[in-house]
């Protein structure tokens, strides 16, 4: 590890991941110490509460975030950095919902799933936040009937319009665009982006505080007060609000009677190489995200300093794994051959929450305490589109 790349002082509390020791703000917010009165209390520093944070200031309402570690702690700041159009939960939601909007379900739900991808690009411009936000995903099949579902969708992107953004590659195409051995054929998606995601949470947190929005880090939210003017309380003071929003997503405790079974953890594991040098560009020379279409899947981009990020696996006991890189490594090795053997300097592992039904959950627990929570896996779009 470089000296540019060790973590940064007042880091220790998040993952020892490479998005810790590449974060690019080292801004450290208080613990809540008395009382405080704003219009919103958001309890969760990840992409949940500070995308609406940062919503809710824009419209100019007085907004506190109240988080029991650091910003980005949690999923948000460990994730594996894809942004794409596979909507969780798509064909659940398509089900519930065509009783209500009738034919108009399937252009709701198509353009549900790209609503995520321009409220990111617009906050990124807008803010200058610097996340090494790209374009470019390849959804990649293993098998014949994979295939058969990446047509379909091609099929679909072609009728609405995304023509210039999708194509369909076969496995002679993906071989330029991946030196590996293990693909018949790829989804091709120039609208999908991958970004560092602590660097965007950060980015975004600080946007809401440039809003007016108070950040507190280092302070648990023990006790949720309902009633006509609700309240959070911790070990040091009390913020009142009109509204609450929880969204701590699977690394909370509060509110079990309600809240206990609509969600439950499942554990992943991510890993990084050291910098790759011109390996880099012949594995992944057009600097692509990935991943594969199986439902247990792998996935992998290229990180600003020329590093291979690769997650896979999951495992539902909510207990980490002892060794990810152990894990891990072969799937690497069996993906890029020309990667045998290579220096694996990081890994981590990230709690997902996980809805059955794979619909996110959006929901009150009173008449102005909210809860959202369950992106199934797919929680940088769709926690923006919540927020």
């Amino acid at each position: 590890m470089t000296a540019a790349m060790r973590p940064v002082i007042g880091a220790a509390q998040r993952s020892a991941s490479y998005y810790t020791a590449s974060l690019n703000d080292t801004t450290q917010y208080p613990t809540l110490q008395g009382q405080v009165s704003v219009d919103v209390v958001i309890i969760g520093g990840g992409f949940t509460g500070v995308a609406s944070a940062v919503e809710l200031a824009e419209r100019g309402l007085k907004v506190a975030i109240v988080e029991t570690h650091r910003i980005g702690w949690g999923a948000s700041g460990r994730n594996g950095g894809q942004v794409t159009g596979s909507l969780s939960g798509d064909e659940a939601m398509r089900a519930q919902m065509r009783s209500r909007l009738g034919d108009e379900v399937d252009d709701f739900i198509w353009h549900l799933r790209w609503r995520g991808h321009g409220i990111i690009e617009q906050r990124v411009s807008k803010y200058a936040i610097d996340c090494d936000l790209k374009h470019g995903h390849l959804h990649a099949a293993m098998k014949p009937s994979h295939m058969t579902e990446l047509r379909a969708f091609h099929d679909e992107a072609q009728r609405r319009g995304m023509g210039d953004q999708v194509s369909l590659l076969d496995e002679a195409a993906v071989r330029q665009h991946l030196d590996s051995p293990l693909y018949l054929g790829a989804l091709k998606n120039t609208r999908n982006l991958h970004l560092h995601p602590l660097n965007l949470c950060l980015g975004e947190a600080r946007a809401a505080h440039s809003l007016g929005a108070l950040i507190y880090e280092n302070s648990e939210v023990l006790e949720i007060v309902h009633g006509d003017r609700p309240a959070v309380i911790t070990a040091f003071g009390r913020i009142d609000a009109r509204q609450v929003l929880l969204a701590g997503d699977v690394y909370h405790k509060l509110e079990a009677k309600q809240l206990k079974g609509k969600i439950f953890p499942a554990m992943g594991g991510i890993v990084t190489t050291a910098p790759l040098g011109e390996l880099a560009r012949q594995i992944n020379p057009h600097d692509l995200a990935v991943y594969d279409c199986r439902f247990v899947l792998d996935y992998y981009r290229l990180t600003g300093d020329g590093r291979l990020l690769f997650g896979g696996g999951a495992n539902y006991s909510g207990r980490d794994s002892r060794d990810i890189a152990a894990e891990l490594r072969p799937c690497i090795e069996r993906t890029f051959p020309a990667l045998k053997g290579v220096d694996i300097e990081f890994q981590w592992s990230c709690a997902m929450g996980i809805v059955m039904n794979r619909i996110p959950q959006l929901g009150k627990l009173s008449d102005n305490v909210w809860y959202c929570q369950g992106y199934s896996g797919h929680g940088i779009a769709t926690s923006h589109i919540m927020g």
